[in-house]
This record gives C-alpha cells, sequence and structure tokens, in this order.
C-alpha cells in the first residue's frame, strides 16, 4: 500500500539515516521531503539518490530573494529532479511569476516536465499572538495563496486549519501541502496549528508532510501503514 499524498519528511542531516529511513519504509512511502538541514548537511546527492530509487521529492528550500535571482536559483535546482520545489510567498507577486515563467521556460528548453512549484504562506511556527500583519494569520494566508495562484504556481504551503479556507478561494486543482499532521491518537501538546491526516484532507489538503510520527516509531513501516489506513478512501 502506498499512497502519494503521504510525504515523509528526512529531517536528518547524515546520509545514512536517510537511508536507514527509506530502506525500513521500503514501498510503503513513495515521497520524501528533503529539507534545509538535510540538504546543506549531505548536499544535492540525496536528492540524486531518492529519485534513484524511484521516488517523489519535494526539495523544500524556501526560495526568498529578489525575482531573478530566484528564478536562477529554481532552473539550477530543477537539474536534480525534484519534483515539487518551492519559494516564500513574502517575496511578492513578481518574484513568484517571475519564478514560475522561468522554470515553464527552462524546462521547455531542457524538453522535461516542469516541476511543481508552491509558495511558503506563513510559517506555521507563527502565532497570531506574534504575528506583525495588519490582517489575521489565516488572512494573510489565503491573500499569499491567491498571489501564487495568479503568478502561475501550483500550490502552496500551509497549515490544516487554513487549508478550507484556501481551497474555497483557490479552487479544486489548487495543490496544498500541509506540514503539522500528527496521527490520531498522537499525544500532542498544542492543537492549535495542527490537526489528524483524516482531518487535515478533509479541510482541503492535497498533500501531508508528516516526519516525527514515522521517523521516530520503533517501526516506521508500521507507522505508515497505520496513516495510510486512517486516510484510505477520502
Amino acid at each position: 500500500m502506498t499512497d502519494e499524498r503521504l510525504i515523509v519528511a528526512l529531517d536528518f542531516h547524515t546520509f545514512d539515516d536517510v537511508k536507514n529511513l527509506v530502506g525500513a519504509l521500503g514501498d510503503s512511502v513513495n515521497f520524501y521531503k528533503v529539507g534545509m538541514e538535510l540538504f546543506y548537511s549531505v548536499g544535492a546527492g540525496v536528492v540524486e539518490w531518492l529519485k534513484a530509487q524511484d521516488k517523489k521529492v519535494f526539495l523544500d528550500l524556501k526560495l526568498h530573494d529578489i525575482p531573478n535571482t530566484v528564478a536562477g536559483g529554481l532552473c539550477s535546482l530543477m537539474g536534480l529532479g525534484a519534483d515539487i520545489l518551492n519559494v516564500h510567498a513574502a517575496g511578492g507577486l513578481t518574484m513568484m511569476r517571475t519564478a514560475a515563467d522561468a522554470l515553464t521556460k527552462e524546462a521547455n528548453l531542457r524538453g522535461v516536465a516542469r516541476p511543481k512549484l508552491i509558495a511558503i504562506t506563513v510559517l506555521t511556527s507563527i502565532g497570531q499572538a506574534e504575528w506583525y500583519g495588519a490582517l489575521s494569520i489565516a488572512e494573510q494566508v489565503v491573500r499569499f495563496a491567491k498571489q501564487a495562484k495568479d503568478a502561475g504556481l501550483d500550490g502552496v504551503v500551509a497549515s490544516p486549519q487554513e487549508a478550507k479556507l484556501i481551497r474555497e478561494a483557490c479552487g479544486k486543482d489548487f495543490l496544498i501541502v500541509t506540514p503539522g499532521i500528527r496521527p490520531a491518537g498522537a499525544d500532542i501538546n498544542d492543537q492549535s496549528r495542527i490537526a489528524t491526516p483524516r482531518a487535515a484532507l478533509q479541510n482541503g489538503a492535497t498533500h501531508l508532510v508528516i516526519g516525527r510520527p514515522i521517523r521516530a516509531a520503533k517501526n516506521p513501516r508500521k507507522a505508515a501503514l497505520k496513516i495510510l489506513e486512517e486516510i484510505d478512501g477520502l
């Protein structure tokens, strides 16, 4: 059993840890997230290795700079074969549009499919008490999502709580990748920015990013299969 809506976060800093977890999960998981910690520790080779194992990769580097710099960076990263790349929506509409246009042009020149491009909205670690914007977090997230869609991006990263609002604002084909997911029955201290896999999908999420509940489990494959059973049929 596998389901590409489940993305397992490889929050490691050694290649051995990556190989051990991917090996333990086997064919139960086909999609992995490579973030800053891992990419900066072991380099681009980890993405190439995952692709050689016939896995899909979300390369989560959150590019945020002036438009041409971000566009050039994405075009360089595209050569690794990642299936999803991302930028920060806070970089602005022009940055996102320039990035999407450049990535499409580069993919056409190379004769390959363009990777999906999504935008970070508001980091899930930021709560309303420390939020600095004039709008509420939810309002700003929806604003960023609309801008990302207008810029030609494929979706956003957002918390499960905003997924329903984004789905209503951006339509059924817009990707919503949700971190902050915990399996049903998990010991959770703060419920404010997290959800169960089933609840997140019901709210409109298209992908679930799950790390520690699988990574730290005594039997990672069993933990992954339990999550797949929870979302089966949704």
